[in-house]
């Protein structure tokens, strides 16, 4: 084990030498980034298309959770952010997108209270699924894909405490402080306290409001283009590594380090424990340049090096099965410079996901990309490690799986010979 470290140190020094190496992972997307947030107006204090973002509402519920969406986006904590008109036909309201008068719709149908909360008798029941539609224009990809976060997230505190209101009176059953007869009574009850209580006070729409300090966090457009940049450059770094093994394997590098009292396997090991390495220190470069040049607040510092260290993962496991294919470092790079721009581009670095037609947005699933970024947007959203399960599992199990390949396909071709 300490050999494979200090070989993915010894790799993330040189790396870090590597001055062409270097303007790649890190000042090209500070570039980048800078560049799009002078574009959207973040530096300069102008409103051009992520403040004010003009947004449409119907709400045809016009109950508890209906009005609670409605006055979270017409409420204080979004005015900079949001410029909100109410609307009664979602026919209209649509029409609207299409004349690009606005960036999104949110059509709240009738009913969704209803249908999440339920009613005297109907406790047993399972409710009809409604959803709130949120129609997109696709000329407007960034405020569109701020509003639709939005919403998402308002949907996962309904569904987190939809789940914890009934855990914890299967808990009561359980324990014998209360009969399954009296499980719907208790579910009842638990409904009538949520519709009495206050819009403003329910849990569902306290979006922004969980800090230790208890002030509110506003969203910034910087907390979705820099993710972005990062991850996809990201992809560039970790190809990167791979092309290193390749090249060292054709100078004979490799080989003569068998000579010394170091077996295959650490190797290996150490060569993508130092990618992996690089990676790591990649992003957390990033987030640091950005947390003190333009006062970036990425949102939770657990869930940041949490789904950090997964992101590289999931991101690495993609630069290892690509090295594994490949047959000379030439091919590495050619490739691994396609799939860091097909993957920017499928992973929403550029456009929206939002915006993309369904058969591209479940392709995206394969990329470290979406995932990683879904999670910085619920960051900055004010979500925390809990809220992160999805991407996080599913960046660890594409980077297990891959990995899992790389290394069948490396034994196949046997990388490291005398």
């Amino acid at each position: 084990m300490l050999k494979l470290i200090i070989i993915g140190i010894k790799d993330l020094k040189l790396i870090f030498r590597d001055r062409a190496a270097l303007i790649m992972m890190l000042l090209a997307p500070f570039l980048l980034t800078l560049g799009m947030g002078l574009v959207t107006g973040r530096f300069s204090g102008t409103s051009t298309g992520i403040s004010d973002i003009p947004v449409i509402i119907v709400n045809l519920d016009q109950e508890q959770l209906g009005n609670a969406l409605e006055e979270l986006f017409t409420g204080e904590e979004l005015a900079d952010l949001v410029e909100p008109t109410l609307g009664e036909s979602p026919e209209a309201a649509r029409k609207a997108i299409d004349d690009d008068t606005a960036a999104a719709a949110i059509i709240i149908p009738a009913g969704f209270t209803r249908s999440v909360i339920p009613q005297q008798g109907t406790f047993d029941e399972e409710p009809e699924a409604l959803q709130i539609e949120v129609y997109a224009n696709p000329a407007r990809p960034t405020g569109a894909g701020i509003v639709k976060s939005i919403v998402d997230e308002f949907i996962s505190r309904i569904e987190e405490g939809r789940i914890s209101g009934q855990t914890s009176i299967f808990q009561m059953i359980i324990s014998g402080r209360i009969t399954p007869q009296q499980g719907e009574q208790a579910g009842m009850e638990m409904s009538e306290q949520l519709e009495d209580s206050p819009a403003n006070e329910t849990l569902a729409i306290k979006l922004n409001t969980d800090t230790n300090e208890a002030e509110a966090v506003q969203f910034d457009v910087l907390a979705y283009l820099a993710p972005g940049m990062a991850l996809m450059f990201l992809m560039f770094t970790v190809s990167y590594g791979g092309r290193s093994i390749l090249a060292e394997k054709a100078q004979g590098t490799l080989p003569r380090l068998l000579v010394s009292p170091t077996v295959s396997a650490q190797i290996l090991g150490g060569k993508v424990f130092g990618i992996y390495l690089t990676g790591v220190a990649q992003m957390f470069i990033l987030i640091g340049g950005t947390t003190l040049l333009f006062q970036l607040k990425w949102g939770d510092p657990l869930g940041v090096l949490v789904l950090v260290l997964a992101a590289v993962f999931g991101a690495s496991g993609w630069g290892m099965f690509i090295t594994a294919l490949a047959r000379t470092p030439a091919q590495v790079g050619s490739v691994g410079s396609a799939i860091m721009l097909i993957f920017g581009i499928l992973g929403g670095s550029f456009i929206s996901l939002e915006m993309m037609p369904p058969t591209v947005q479940m392709v995206s699933k394969i990329t470290p990309n979406a995932w990683a970024l879904d999670g910085f947007t619920t960051l900055a959203l004010g979500g925390t490690l809990p809220h992160l399960s999805t991407p996080i599992s599913a960046l660890l199990t594409m980077g297990m799986v891959l990995f899992g390949t790389a290394v069948v396909l490396f034994g196949k071709k046997n990388l490291v010979t005398k």
